[in-house]
């Protein structure tokens, strides 16, 4: 999940840069989109490790 977030920042910062501002602006959401949805998770996933060991 934090593959494709760092994937689609990328492409966002080419777009950007080579002046596709929609492209850009499209792939920056799904990279904000991917990043919270992988906060998320891992956080979850933090949680269940601590109670496990509990």
């Amino acid at each position: 999940m934090l593959r494709w977030t760092i994937t689609f920042i990328i492409i966002a910062l080419i777009a950007g840069f080579l002046g596709f501002g929609g492209v850009a602006g499209a792939s920056a959401g799904i990279a904000k989109i991917l990043f919270f949805i992988f906060l998320v998770l891992f956080v979850l996933s933090l949680i269940k490790g601590l109670l496990r060991k509990a």
